[in-house]
């Protein structure tokens, strides 16, 4: 994790607005704020905005490229898989993945014939009104889809039960600062 390290654009990147999900593309030289980068992305500020630049492009702000372990090839079921690509997604504004923040009430795995699932997730968002949720949505079906055998994922968004911080993995409230 960072904290509101500057860095200058190396070459021009593709970057997600946050929360719109509205692509936008940043040009050499423009200072940025470095302040996470968890997952496989880093999460910017720049010109009073913020936005989430895959980690495939660490390059293009002088720093690391994030890449992630293929969960394809990594032991256990199906299920497993699907866990530790959840476990890869990250709200840009809390440093915690979104199973340890309590975020994903379900994910349930229905049998589509051999080797093949379609996958539904129920999830919620720390408040109602929080922007994250298209964002989080496209990179959880991105993620999730990209597991061998996964036809279908289909991210559903809600608020019943409201989310509170007793959801939260003991790792993530001490993450924070909680416990």
């Amino acid at each position: 994790m960072f904290r509101e390290t500057a860095v200058t654009v190396k070459r021009e990147v593709e970057a997600t607005l946050i929360p719109s999900g509205m692509k936008v593309k940043l040009q050499p030289e423009t200072l940025v704020y470095v302040t996470q980068a968890l997952g496989n992305s880093y999460t910017v500020h720049v010109e009073g905005n913020l936005v989430r630049i895959a980690g495939k492009d660490g390059d293009a702000l002088g720093l690391v490229v994030l890449e992630l372990p293929d969960v394809n090839q990594m032991t256990g079921t199906m299920e497993d898989k699907i866990w530790a690509q959840l476990k890869t997604c990250f709200d840009p504004e809390i440093p915690v993945n979104i199973v340890d923040l309590g975020l994903v009430y379900a994910c349930n795995l229905l049998p589509l014939g051999r080797n093949e699932v379609s996958v539904e997730i129920t999830m919620t968002l720390t408040a109602p009104g929080c922007g994250m949720g298209p964002v989080l949505v496209s990179e959880i079906e991105e993620k999730v889809r990209y597991i061998q055998g996964v036809q279908n994922v289909k991210v559903e968004l809600v608020f019943d039960p409201p989310w509170d911080r007793s959801m939260m993995s003991d790792e993530a409230k001490l993450q924070l600062g909680l416990l």
